[in-house]
């Protein structure tokens, strides 16, 4: 299992400050030892839009000059563009549509494979019933239209921040109505433990089709610093065999984070746990 880190806490994204550029953000995420990187498409790192051609060469040529993998790419939801795919309005999910296939496209350039998928969330007027048809039409679209890419769409449940796709079932039967080769699953420590559950459970639920997982302890903390039995989990992850990023995204949620003391926090604690655990496993 290799370690990522999520971009969000060195970038404007639910605050504003502070924020570094995301060549600085590279810098610093390769200097304090992680395997890869989960770029979030927001000013001022990566929205496709503010991207020329030659920019997002270069932005490559970093991440091989620092020994990054792109670990997995994720939209911002909400502000201007909103980005549901759930919204009463066609031409807000038009536009996801279109933001999505921008963003399969960046991360195959990028030599990344994993793209967060979020369902979106239910406008108030909107039956859950209706919303699921809107966020299930919109995935699967996306879906067919980027299969050329070798990027595959991973659901993530969203328990604190959303009114649709709540929990591993959510996520579960999303996946299964889609019905698609590259449509597969993930989850949130932060989000599982938000509503009172036991984090290896999504581990054993989502099964071979757990693609990504994010890492975050109770309130964003890093992990170990708050409730969550993360030794558990890992034990959880070698029983199943999973092969993917363990990416921290942590420490954004509000000012009076130090970016890059989240980061250091989140690795020295992480990834002896995961070695300690393996190597304890060969032992026995």
């Amino acid at each position: 299992m290799k370690i990522s880190y999520n971009t969000w806490a060195y970038s404007s994204f639910f605050v504003w400050v502070p924020s570094y550029t995301l060549d600085e953000t590279i810098k610093r995420i390769a200097r304090l030892g992680y395997d890869g990187i989960e770029i979030g498409a927001a000013a001022p790192h990566a929205y496709p839009s503010h991207l020329s051609a030659g920019r997002r060469a270069q932005v490559k040529d970093l991440l091989d000059e620092h020994g990054l993998s792109l670990s997995s790419m994720l939209p911002a939801p909400s502000g201007g563009p909103g980005n549901n795919p759930a919204s009463p309005i066609a031409e807000e999910r038009r536009a996801t549509i279109e933001h999505y296939k921008e963003l399969a496209e960046l991360t195959a350039q990028w030599g990344g494979k994993t793209l967060i998928y979020l369902p979106g969330w239910i406008i108030f007027g909107t039956s859950r019933r209706q919303a699921l048809k809107w966020t299930r039409e919109c995935l699967t679209e996306i879906a067919d239209s980027i299969a050329h890419t070798g990027v595959t769409l991973v659901i993530e449940p969203t328990s604190h921040d959303t009114n649709l796709c709540e929990s591993a079932d959510d996520a579960i039967e999303l996946m299964e109505d889609v019905n698609r080769d590259n449509v597969k699953l993930m989850f949130d420590t932060f989000h599982v433990l938000y509503r009172r559950e036991v984090l290896s459970d999504y581990v054993h639920k989502m099964g071979e089709n757990l693609k990504h997982i994010h890492i975050a302890d109770s309130d964003r903390l890093p992990p170990g610093s708050g409730v969550g039995d993360f030794p558990s989990l890992v034990d959880a992850l070698l029983d199943t065999g999973y092969d993917g990023y363990l990416t921290m995204e942590t420490g954004f949620h509000r000012r009076g984070i130090e970016p890059d003391e989240d980061a250091r926090t989140s690795i020295e604690y992480l990834r002896p746990l995961v070695e300690a655990r393996a190597k304890a496993r060969v032992g026995s």
